[in-house]
């Protein structure tokens, strides 16, 4: 676990390395026990390390290959390493170290870009191939680890963040006005290539693209066509362990996220429970026992079985004290402060490992948001499968006493037009000009909103929502010298989990009905069915009624500098956070958003 950066030169490289070193600094927390750089006429690669396997100097990058043909820098884990090397020895090859980079290097050799399907981990990596003079940049399959990019005619820069690029690029400190009004009017970011930089984008997961004298971008991974040709075969439990038994390959020590919930429950189950692992440390954030979503009556579940459980409690006291911090750390706007939380537990985390596993991922392949109950609905209506669908919804409120399940379903039966406007309504904040210039043809609402079935809703969540999650928790980890690893994205998971029948995934009015299942036994009944979901929510409705947050906000919504951005209309906000404080609403979601927009624009454009 890393951060690369490097410059692509079409022309010649003049100073490059200069300013590589200049993007190395920028990522340095990313890696602080070694760094390299390796340069020629037409590239210059950096590097900066995490040593989590094979901690030895030998194992450190730049990495060449013994004919000093190829030249890799790498971020990220295979966790198949020992699998892949063993088939290349039988192939004749030979290895220097034990790290998974060689064995990367040397797969490319073997196998060309066919190798990437070979891989199970997570990656971002430059190769150079010095005697083409090709450089080959490559994103694992659903994005967990980063991978941005500035091309002009001169010259390709990419990085594992944004910040380095802007640092050696301050031209480049420009808003992408669409992704602004993505992310305030339906909390999306990151549903395509595009960042909140107008002329940086990033790597598409599952792609690659190999420069030259141009850019071309391929997709190595089509997860639609692996879908298409699914046998669901054995069962999800089993791929879950085979999944965390390869993510505890590591030379340091690993430690558990525990939310409480069912997928980071689920993790900690086959550790204890399967594996007997006691000694595995477990980091969670709890609030005080009047904030309703507070977890510590789920995690203590887990008291008896481990010897080391840890906790942070974030406090409205300590948000104000981070704010900026945090907002550096992610260097692009998050529309909660449910991040927030997590990053106090990766803080809490580096005093005691450099790894950690958490449950990401899960809700995306089984539907563990209550609005894909909307999806499942629409797909029985198509369908016309009406007793099944009219029994599902009494299931529904029978279990959660709520009616949020059949809002969705009318949401998603409305045009996309319809859609954005009743968000741009709810968010009534919004200046009309900026609404009106963005209101048409959008993604959000026109692909993401728009599924026939519930499958087909999960299959475009992870090609247009879940890599938000995925960068938070990059940045969160990264910033503190963590890896986090995630079980739930073992694309062996992954694909069971996506060709199962919706039926499998929602049934009776439970969510992840598969995974509930196959943990029969296992997981502590009192959270196997659990019907609420919780996450890393915070009490941030109080925490922006208190004193320190009022006089910050009401400074900030009477500044000039927040009526200049042009995507809020300040005194509407005003009269919102004014029936806010006065406990007739709750829009803290969106004063968070107004918050992080004003402190990015701040630190990022100028």
């Amino acid at each position: 676990m890393c951060g690369i950066c490097g410059i692509y030169s079409f022309n010649k490289n003049d100073g490059n390395d200069e300013r590589t070193r200049v993007m190395m600094d920028s990522i340095r927390h990313r890696g602080p026990d070694d760094s390299g750089i390796w340069s020629d006429k037409k590239v210059s690669m950096g590097f900066v390390r995490l040593s989590i396997i094979d901690l030895t100097h030998s194992a450190n990058q730049p990495m060449t290959d013994d004919e000093n043909r190829y030249v890799i820098t790498f971020n990220g884990e295979i966790y198949n390493y020992i699998e892949i090397r063993e088939q290349l020895k039988s192939k004749g090859y030979t290895f220097r170290t034990n790290s998974d980079t060689e064995v990367l290097l040397k797969s490319y050799i073997e196998w060309d870009k066919k190798c990437l399907g070979k891989l199970n981990g997570m990656f971002a990596f430059a190769l150079y191939d010095r005697y083409s003079g090709k450089l080959l940049l490559a994103r694992d399959r659903y994005g967990i680890k980063p991978l941005y990019y500035y091309v002009d005619s001169d010259k390709l820069i990419y990085a594992s963040e944004i910040k380095p690029i802007l640092d050696i690029n301050p031209e480049l400190r420009e808003t992408n006005e669409e992704a602004a009004f993505n992310y305030l009017v339906f909390n999306r970011t990151d549903y395509d290539e595009s960042t909140f930089f107008k002329r940086i984008v990033k790597l598409k997961h599952g792609h690659y693209t190999e420069i030259e004298t141009k850019t071309e971008i391929f997709k190595w991974y089509n997860l639609k066509d692996r879908l298409r040709n699914q046998v669901t075969e054995g069962n999800l439990k089993d791929k879950l362990e085979s999944s965390i038994r390869l993510r505890l390959r590591s030379d340091v020590p690993v430690g558990v996220c525990l939310s409480g919930g069912l997928d980071s429950s689920s993790i900690m189950s086959v550790l204890t429970g399967k594996f007997g692992r006691r000694d595995i440390n477990s980091f969670s954030a709890v609030y005080d026992e009047d904030f309703e979503q507070d977890e510590k009556k789920y995690i203590d579940e887990y008291s008896a079985a481990l010897d080391n459980m840890y906790f942070t409690t974030p406090t409205y006291d300590t948000l104000f004290n981070d704010k900026e911090k945090f907002v550096l750390a992610h260097g692009e706007p998050v529309p909660s402060t449910s991040p927030y939380a997590q990053f106090k537990v990766m803080e809490l985390a580096k005093d005691y490992v450099k790894v950690t596993l958490d449950g990401q991922g899960a809700d995306e392949e089984l539907a563990g948001y209550h609005y894909f109950f909307g999806n499942y609905y629409k797909e029985l209506l198509l369908r016309f499968r009406f007793i099944r669908l009219i029994f599902e919804m009494i299931s529904y409120y029978g279990k959660h006493d709520s009616i949020y399940a059949y809002k969705t379903f009318l949401y998603y039966l409305m045009p996309a037009f319809l859609k954005t406007k009743l968000r741009k309504d709810k968010a009534g904040y919004l200046n009309d000009e900026f609404y009106a210039e963005f209101r048409k043809d959008n993604k959000i609402a026109g692909e993401l909103y728009s599924s026939g079935s519930l499958n087909e809703a999960l299959y475009k969540h992870f090609e247009m929502k879940l890599e938000h999650l995925l960068k938070w928790e990059d940045r969160n980890s990264m910033y503190f010298s963590l890896e986090a690893r995630l079980p739930f994205l073992d694309y062996r998971v992954v694909e069971h989990s996506l060709s199962l029948p919706s039926s499998m995934i929602i049934r009776k009015g439970m969510t992840k009905y598969a995974l509930r299942e196959e943990m029969k036994g296992l997981l502590p009944e009192k959270i196997r069915m659990r019907t609420d979901k919780t996450g890393f929510d915070t009490p941030e409705d109080e925490w922006f009624r208190e004193k320190k947050f009022k006089n910050y906000i009401m400074d900030m919504l009477s500044s000039g500098r927040f009526r200049n951005y042009g995507f809020i209309n300040a005194d509407r906000a005003k009269e919102l956070y004014s029936k806010h404080l006065e406990k007739r609403i709750n829009i803290s979601k969106d004063i968070w958003k107004w918050i992080n927009l004003d402190l990015w624009y701040n630190h990022f454009i100028g």
